[in-house]
């Protein structure tokens, strides 16, 4: 059992800042109990372009405090909206490379709507209230700071570009 398995299996709801890889695997484990007859799971990996630039990793950094309650308790929110619903929730920290796991999110129910919509209230809810930026590194050498909440739409840096 990996540490992801032991940490969410204790407690069935939970949700954390990690440093290491994230395993889907792993956290779909730590969720699942005989009653579920749902699984469901959400990955989102590091993409190699936004707004037309070509990417070639990202810092992620949080205030990590925060950060971490913060998850936790979304998870608790959505366990609360969805009875019955384990759910685990992770999201790295530190630079990662394109195509590695940014957060994992892994729910089980005895039904697939709640699943589905707990994971999606998850990934959500930890977009508009989770302090973590993301700083995009581009193939020019540059790099900057991404909104959030225009990274999928516009993808503007509200920064600039750094060397």
């Amino acid at each position: 059992m990996t540490l992801v398995s032991r940490v969410a299996v204790s407690a069935a709801v939970s949700g954390r800042l990690v440093r290491t890889p994230i395993s889907g695997a792993a956290l779909l484990d730590a969720v699942a109990h005989e009653t579920a007859g749902a699984q469901t799971a959400f990955l989102g990996a590091v993409r190699d372009h936004n707004a037309g630039r070509a990417v070639t990793g990202i810092d992620y950094a949080a205030y990590e405090p925060m950060a971490d309650a913060e998850l936790a308790a979304i998870a608790a929110e959505a366990a609360e909206r969805w009875p019955g619903v384990r759910i685990a929730i992770e999201h790295r920290i530190g630079t990662l490379a394109v195509g590695e796991i940014s957060v994992g999110i892994a729910v089980a129910h005895a039904h697939r709507a709640p699943a589905f919509d707990a994971c999606r209230f998850a990934i959500e809810a930890i977009k508009a209230r989770v302090p973590i930026w993301k700083r995009e590194h581009y193939v020019d050498g540059t790099r900057a700071w991404v909104d959030a909440s225009t990274a999928g739409a516009a993808g503007a840096p509200t920064t600039g570009a750094t060397p």
